[in-house]
């Protein structure tokens, strides 16, 4: 609150009470407008939030005996009809400006005294006054909402495609028994301490200012007169709500995804928080995952991988897709069915990646068995493994 707002409001006026109105006469109108004004009933009107700060400013000084009686005889000597200071000397003027006067100078700019002296008197009893909070205004300000983080279990498919999920949250919110006020009237009063702003600054050497959260309204710029029962006069309790959320297409195991304004709501028009959802993703019976690929695993027969042929691959939610094995495939070799992957984040698709396995059967008829004798008696000469011998000789 500036020395000029307090010799120059009417804060009678603001509340819409007369001069010599009583102490609940002025608590009366001022629960009036507070309800009606209050910013969490008015979300998005800027002219209620001003008529709100202004009510609050206002009992702020005339709820107190004490400051009221201040501010009447600050208005009385300097307010709308008082004397105002101006230049020129003589004839009773005083030659010197407010600022000096209610900083706590001793006379006018030059130390004269003509006319008179108030020899830093008044400084002394609008000093404690002016130093609540200086340059707030005694305004409350708008406070964001809390972030908050919830986790949430997908498919293999899902997670691969994206899906919409309803998620179950619990977060803070405006306390409905007091609609947010967190007085049981909900007229709670301007703190003090930081008048309305929820910080106190403290110096920290060096010229430098440090801001902290302010203790004594726990950052909420507001104390309540009277506590509400069911929040405690914190103004918040929990709320659990459920939601539908859109998970991405592509999000891996343990991805974290942000959701601006998803949290908690804020306080006095402030903005809401961000929901962090935390995901994780369930295993595949047939399919992995490398990145923006998917993997799968595909058993061929030994005719298969020698002589070459066509083969038929799964794909996830798709139909088959064939893929032509070159003669002497080996084991353990990795094709590429294109396109057939993981979404991207630019709406493409990664490939599957085929890794060929050649399948050993454990059961061999009478037929089966003579023909693979007859395959090893013609290929007794090849030694597959004599390169493996001379490499590890260093030949």
């Amino acid at each position: 609150m500036s020395t000029k707002d307090f010799i120059e409001k009417d804060y009678y006026k603001v509340l819409g009470v007369p001069k010599d109105a009583t102490e609940a006469e002025i608590k009366k109108a001022y629960r009036m407008l507070a309800r009606e004004n209050h910013p969490d009933a008015n979300r998005g009107d800027a002219s209620a939030e001003e008529r709100f700060k202004d009510a609050s400013e206002a009992y702020d000084v005339l709820g107190d005996a004490k400051r009221r009686k201040e501010y009447d005889e600050a208005r009385a000597l300097f307010g709308s009809g008082g004397y105002r200071p101006g230049p020129g000397a003589g004839g009773g003027s005083f030659n010197f400006d407010l600022g000096d006067l209610f900083g706590g100078t001793q006379g006018g700019p030059a130390g004269g005294t003509a006319g008179g002296n108030f020899g830093g008197g008044l400084g002394d009893v609008f000093g404690g006054l002016f130093n609540r909070g200086a340059g707030t205004g005694g305004r409350t300000q708008p406070r964001r909402g809390q972030d908050v983080e919830s986790e949430v279990t997908l498919s293999f498919t899902e997670a691969v495609d994206g899906a919409t999920v309803p998620l179950r949250m619990s977060s803070s919110a405006a306390c409905k028994a007091c609609s947010g006020t967190g007085d049981k009237n909900g007229t709670p009063r301007v703190c003090p301490t930081c008048v309305g702003t929820g910080q106190v600054s403290r110096g920290g050497g060096g010229g430098f200012s440090l801001t902290d959260p302010c203790v004594d309204c726990k950052g909420r710029g507001l104390i309540a007169q009277d506590p509400c029962e069911v929040c405690k006069g914190s103004g918040r309790a929990t709320s659990s709500r459920t939601m539908q959320v859109r998970i991405p297409a592509g999000v891996t195991d343990g991805q974290r995804i942000r959701l601006r304004g998803k949290g908690a709501p804020g306080e006095r028009g402030g903005p809401n928080g961000d929901l962090y959802v935390v995901v994780h993703v369930g295993r595949h019976p047939v399919f992995g995952r490398r990145g923006d690929n998917l993997t799968v695993t595909v058993p061929v027969t030994f005719p298969e991988a020698a002589l070459g042929g066509e083969i038929r691959v799964p794909t996830l939610g798709g139909p088959p897709v064939t893929l032509k094995l070159p003669p002497g495939t080996p084991g353990g070799r990795t094709m590429r069915a294109r396109g057939k992957g993981a979404v991207r984040k630019d709406g493409t698709r990664g490939d599957l990646l085929v890794t060929i396995d050649v399948a050993v059967p454990k059961d061999l008829d009478d037929k089966a068995r003579d023909t693979l004798e007859a395959y090893r008696d013609a290929i007794a000469d090849e030694d597959p493994r004599a390169a493996l011998f001379k490499a590890a000789k260093g030949e």
